[in-house]
């Protein structure tokens, strides 16, 4: 019965994030007359997540590196594309988790490239691809993409919980994670922890080390 209720779940998310992708690429949702605002490949948003970086290198001038989730993109560039005007020798990096990382094996291919995408508790990020226009973006403004493992996404979560008290969601906690496995390099680092919207089961179970 469990294993079926499991299976039961999987689908249902996986229906959720095609339809999901489906809108994003559409820039539309069957039966919704309205004005679509994309959540990231858009020049406004992108714009406006910018204005992070005016934020992070006004607090912190000589920060060596700054790291993103990858969900879309446009938190990503939108801070890169600052960075890049104000502090060029700044390194941005996106980060990814391993269950769902697109933009590293696109990066590699120079291309788009189609991965084979896990559903874990790190639900803001991850997918199978990335927009074309979006790795072109990436492509000129990022350094790079750090891909984390779940297990240390997990072990990042718990430890901002622990010694910060802040309560990250695993796309979240994903630049944490990169930055302790030492991946951004030396120097003073950024990580950009972009939400708390993690369901309190899930939480409960990663603070007291269950399986992801």
């Amino acid at each position: 019965m469990a294993g079926l209720v499991a299976l039961r779940l999987s689908l249902a998310r996986a229906k959720r994030k095609k339809k999901w992708w489906q809108t994003f690429q559409n820039r539309a949702y069957p039966g919704i007359e309205a004005t679509f605002i994309h959540a990231f490949d858009d020049p406004y948003v992108m714009a406006g997540n910018g204005t992070i970086a005016l934020e992070i290198l006004e607090e912190l001038p000589d920060a060596a590196a700054i790291l993103v989730p990858w969900g879309g993109g446009g938190l990503s560039c939108g801070i890169a594309a600052a960075v890049r005007a104000l502090k060029p020798d700044c390194r941005v990096y996106a980060t990814e988790v391993a269950t769902g990382a697109p933009l590293a094996a696109s990066l590699a291919a120079g291309t788009p490239a189609v991965v084979d995408y896990q559903p874990s508790f790190v639900d803001g990020i991850g997918s199978k691809t990335v927009f074309p226009q979006m790795l072109e973006l990436a492509q000129s403004l990022l350094d790079g993409a750090l891909i984390a493992e779940l297990e240390d996404v997990a072990a990042a979560l718990r430890l901002m919980a622990e010694r910060n008290r802040v309560i990250a969601e695993g796309a979240g906690a994903c630049p944490v994670a990169c930055a302790l496995t030492g991946q951004a390099g030396s120097g003073k680092i950024v990580c950009v922890v972009s939400g708390g919207n993690i369901d309190l089961s899930k939480l409960c179970a990663l603070l007291t080390g269950e399986n992801q």
